[in-house]
């Protein structure tokens, strides 16, 4: 069985491991603590797979961590991130716990993210892509879009959207008479046809 004949403290702060004299893996400072190793030990390979795994688990927490700490994330899409880095069940493990901590509320997220597309003029297929494409269950994607596209007020929130838009990116187009370029381009931007052909009555108005 492997014998563990160093254990060498890092510049940054881990725990590298020596098994047999080879470098094996690091460990953080808390799991290097809380596992009580010692220069001699003597481990089943079962508990070296162990070790590792824990150690990847804490990178993966500390990359999710790092995500975090510069903007929300899904968790959805922050478990896709991470698997570019760890194995699945680390890049899970990490999520669990970003989430037993709190740090993540994909209905919270998904609502936020949703008004600000709003915001910058995107059709609701749009924004049913972009939440779909972070990992927000598809449930939770109907209810936040049925609420932000709630005709309330007496104005359909997708037809302000289209409105504004033609206004600040079409308007010298649909002075050229290109109009059907301009309803191609909305069309593209997943806008329905009942909304294209109701911003062009109203562009054709004026």
């Amino acid at each position: 069985m492997p014998e563990l004949t160093q254990c060498k403290e890092t510049k940054r702060g881990r725990f590298a491991l020596f098994f047999d004299g080879e470098f094996a893996f690091s460990l953080d400072e808390e799991t290097f603590a809380s596992s009580d190793l010692h220069t001699g030990d003597v481990l089943e390979d079962w508990e070296i797979e162990q070790l590792r795994t824990r150690s990847d688990t804490r990178k993966a927490l500390d990359k999710a961590l790092d995500y975090l700490a510069l903007r929300d994330h899904a968790a959805g899409e922050l478990y896709q991130k991470l698997c570019r880095k760890f194995d699945p069940h680390s890049a899970a493990a990490a999520v669990a716990k970003a989430e037993a901590l709190g740090l993540l509320d994909d209905e919270n997220f998904a609502r936020r993210r949703a008004a600000e597309l709003l915001a910058k003029r995107k059709s609701r297929r749009e924004i049913d892509r972009d939440l779909a494409a972070k990992g927000i269950d598809r449930d939770l994607v109907y209810r936040v879009l049925e609420e932000l596209f709630a005709d309330e007020e007496g104005e359909d929130p997708e037809l302000a959207a289209a409105r504004a838009l033609v206004q600040r990116q079409y308007a010298s187009k649909l002075a050229a008479g290109k109009w059907q370029q301009v309803a191609a381009a909305l069309a593209r931007r997943g806008f329905p046809h009942s909304v294209i052909r109701a911003v062009l009555d109203e562009a054709g108005e004026d």
